[in-house]
């Protein structure tokens, strides 16, 4: 099911492509709201593990579960987000996101035979990799090897950080034939690329006076083809998905405590401070204000540890 997207459409990573293509992230659920990841894609192979929660992994309209010790490859330009469904404490989910010319250029051989494969398999979004699974056994050791030498970066890591990524698609061409297919119709198919469309348009003017209009017409469908789409990927209506992202846009303006709610509501695209808080704490089930107050602990803490 990978789709191909313009440069338009496509999440911004923070890696030099030119120098050594690949990112390393870790404790991102406890950023986020609720230990929820939004929707989101880009262009890079992405690989993420769970430590010690069960998660959730959405790839496309399908949702896989994640058991501590479990990893998955997820293939480029696939709608994914994660959500964290049990554990006392976030759960770090080390994971990276790279580019196959990581291992080899893309216009060597090794990338012709053995990367773009993948990423031109419609029916391999993504491979689980089960910590209690013998024949994975040397992949599950070469994932966690990967994240350690991304956080301590000792001398000729890069080269290390290289090998092991090509001991994996190794073994995923070893066994390509023997991989758990996802067969996708057209129907999903279309469905993901204009969510996507529309998703890149809230996001790029969640600000504004938007409507269910606006939004179906970023992808050129109807209003009621634009709700069937966003309910099949995202389980809720167009106008409840911008809603969603002025929130989380919201939630990460409430930790700059210089700006007032209404500048930051009015930033977001609510026209009433009121409203704002409603919706926030209907999706949240606390107050705006809680966390402004979180942050101006810290600071103080911070101030006074100077």
């Amino acid at each position: 099911m990978s789709i191909i997207l313009d440069h338009q459409l496509r999440e911004n990573m923070t890696h030099d492509a030119s120098a050594f293509p690949i990112s390393y992230f870790q404790d991102e659920l406890a950023l986020l709201p609720n230990r929820s990841g939004p929707l989101h894609w880009h262009p890079e192979f992405e690989i993420a593990t769970a430590v010690s929660g069960v998660l959730e992994y959405q790839v496309g309209q399908e949702r896989i579960l994640l058991e501590p010790g479990d990893s998955i490859f997820v293939s480029g330009n696939l709608l994914h987000s994660i959500r964290q469904l049990s554990g006392d404490s976030p759960d770090p989910m080390p994971n990276i996101v790279f580019f196959g010319s990581l291992i080899a250029p893309e216009d060597s051989v090794i990338h012709a035979q053995y990367i773009k494969p993948l990423i031109d398999d419609h029916t391999l979004p993504y491979v689980v990799f089960r910590r209690d699974c013998g024949r994975q056994a040397p992949v599950n050791a070469w994932i966690p090897e990967i994240y350690r030498l991304l956080r301590e970066r000792p001398h000729c890591y890069e080269m290390a950080v290289q090998r092991h990524l090509s001991s994996i698609f190794e073994y995923l061409m070893l066994h390509f034939d023997s991989l758990p297919r996802k067969e996708a119709t057209r129907v999903q198919l279309n469905t993901q690329v204009r969510v996507q469309q529309m998703l890149a348009f809230i996001h790029a003017h969640y600000g504004e006076d938007v409507t269910l209009a606006d939004i179906a017409r970023a992808a050129s469908i109807s209003r009621s083809e634009a709700g069937r789409c966003f309910q099949a990927c995202m389980g809720c209506s167009p106008v409840d998905a911008l809603i969603r992202h002025r929130l989380q846009k919201a939630h990460g303006m409430l930790y700059d405590t210089t700006r007032t709610l209404q500048e930051i509501s009015h930033a977001c695209g609510f026209h009433s401070v009121n409203y704002f808080s409603r919706q926030f704490r209907k999706h949240y089930r606390y107050a705006p204000s809680l966390v402004r107050e979180s942050e101006k602990r810290i600071n103080i803490i911070e101030r006074d540890a100077l």
